[in-house]
């Protein structure tokens, strides 16, 4: 490559980046300089809630116990 060649890459390279440079700023913009307002959430209790009686009662049915319907011919998943 010759010298012009490599001053023509630096200069397409520099407008580049400058065209980028002005397309991304208009694109994202400034952030704001003003305050900001933040919710505030309030002081984690210690109390706790008694559960559903429509969930938690005698007659659920318990998650943990494995339940099977009809008869297994075989233990084999295939």
């Amino acid at each position: 490559m010759k010298k012009n060649d490599y001053a023509a890459l630096v200069l397409i390279a520099g407008l580049s980046l400058l065209v980028a440079w002005f397309v991304a700023s208009s694109i994202i913009g400034e952030p704001k300089k003003e305050a900001q307002k933040v919710k505030t959430l309030d002081a984690i209790s210690s109390t706790v809630e008694t559960p559903s009686n429509k969930i938690f009662n005698k007659k659920a049915i318990n998650p943990t116990v494995e339940r099977s319907i009809g008869k297994s011919s075989d233990s084999l998943p295939f």
